[in-house]
């Protein structure tokens, strides 16, 4: 296993990040349990005096960019301030190079790499998040992000990722772009569709694309990518054409309500049918559904993490009416400050109740009191329950970060409450490739 550890004799294997694949969308940040990533306004960095090797960033990153490695003399790693300059990964040092840190060291031989996690994270102040065996948390610290799983479902259809990189994007054209809210400006949703011509650009329901957005930043660099989910079907939002659809909010201020303009957001929100647009990937291979037939899918989520649970209907949606597939159950929960914030809710309104089961939760609506997906879920615990126990649930979480941890309590409480152990059951789905987490 790499690791950020302590090889033998002062060689560090240092953990770095690949800045001219990266797209800056937090989720290694925002995954890892110690603290050992940070960012500035142009790279994302590992701190190689806090990583303690516990991978957790690795298989959520949609690119590939956060698996990185270079073996360097432990006494002069790679600084945090050296890599925010760095627009390209450094070349690896030579055997002779080490050699001779090596014999200049004196460090002592450590004779496996558990063993200099364990020294590292010691030196750092830290204590290892999660076993080895399964990722679960050995201490009594409850993190919900341990439970995601890295592997897609059994049943998924092959992914293909990274088609098209920074230094080579693709070019589509919007054929749409409608706001699917009846918010008001500061609030809006817009529901944007790119065609892709003749250009080779295959997706899934659960995987993202980037947007680069024209022009320079403060500091006079090209923009890079903003990562956005595809909320239309495999073969298109308009089926049989090479499109796909993205579901993008107008970003005016940011989590402290403080105003700021989304730079992405706002580009994408006010493009016209028939301007061009960057776009780079696709990314993701995990957050896939499955496809054998009597599978059932639960999808939570918020806000614009409705986007791959659009997708994911839509394509069920499809199946259902060329009546060659004998679909699950679905069952959505989706949750908004408002009815008037919630993208497609009209539509999701008109499906068939005997296609979706559908459960709103609202926190900013007038004289009600605040409801969130995890109070939805525990009000539907005797079904959730029940789905709990057949091998063939596929779980879906998608939104902000900070509803993670409140929809896996939720889940643990469903699953404890039908008598069914959350341990073993959540390292089993874990396992499987049953309970995914796409938070931002």
């Amino acid at each position: 296993m790499s690791t950020t550890t302590l090889i033998a004799n002062g060689i560090l294997n240092q953990h770095l990040i690949d800045p001219e694949i990266c797209i800056r969308c937090n989720t290694c940040e925002a995954t890892c349990p110690v603290g050992a990533i940070t960012h500035d306004d142009t790279n994302y960095v590992v701190m190689a005096d806090k990583c303690n090797g516990c991978m957790d960033c690795i298989s959520p990153c949609p690119t590939g960019s956060i698996d990185n490695w270079r073996k360097v003399p432990s006494s002069k790693a790679y600084t945090v301030e050296e890599q925010l300059g760095w627009e390209s990964l450094p070349g690896e040092l030579s055997d002779d190079v080490l050699a001779a840190a090596q014999a200049g060291d004196g460090a002592a031989d450590l004779q496996d790499l558990s063993q200099a996690q364990a020294v590292i994270a010691a030196a750092a102040g830290i204590a290892p998040s999660a076993s080895s065996s399964g990722g679960m948390i050995e201490n009594d610290a409850f993190r919900a992000a341990s439970y995601g799983a890295s592997t897609p479902p059994w049943s998924a259809a092959h992914a293909y990722t990274n088609l098209h990189g920074p230094k080579a994007p693709v070019t589509a054209t919007v054929v749409g772009n409608i706001n699917c809210t009846e918010a008001g400006f500061d609030n809006e949703t817009h529901h944007i569709v790119l065609d892709f011509g003749s250009m080779p650009f295959p997706v899934l329901e659960g995987q993202s694309i980037g947007i680069i957005p024209p022009g320079v930043d403060a500091n006079g660099k090209p923009h890079v990518a903003r990562q956005y989910s595809i909320a239309s079907a495999r073969n298109g939002e308009r089926p049989g054409y090479n499109n796909l659809a993205l579901t993008v909010k107008r970003v005016v201020e940011n989590h402290n309500g403080q105003p700021v303009r989304g730079v992405a957001s706002n580009y994408l929100c006010d493009v016209q049918v028939g301007d061009k647009v960057q776009v780079i990937g696709p990314f993701g291979s995990s957050f896939l559904m499955p496809n054998h037939p009597r599978s059932h899918i639960v999808m939570i989520c918020t806000g614009t993490g409705s986007a791959p649970m659009r997708a994911m209907t839509e394509w069920r949606r499809r199946l259902r009416k060329s009546g060659k597939f004998d679909g699950g159950k679905l069952l959505l929960f989706f949750g908004a400050r408002t009815p008037q914030e919630l993208p497609y809710f009209g539509p999701l309104q008109s499906l068939p109740k005997d296609f979706i089961d559908n459960n709103f939760a609202f926190s900013r609506v007038t004289g009600q009191p605040k409801r969130y997906v995890q109070d939805a879920m525990r009000e539907r615990a005797a079904d959730l329950g029940e789905l709990l126990r057949d091998e063939n649930t596929h779980i879906y979480v998608c939104g902000l970060k900070s509803m993670e941890e409140g929809v896996v309590l939720a889940l643990r409480d469903v699953a404890q409450q039908a008598g069914i152990g959350w341990d073993e059951l959540g390292a089993k789905l874990k396992r499987e490739g049953r309970l995914h987490l796409e938070t931002y």
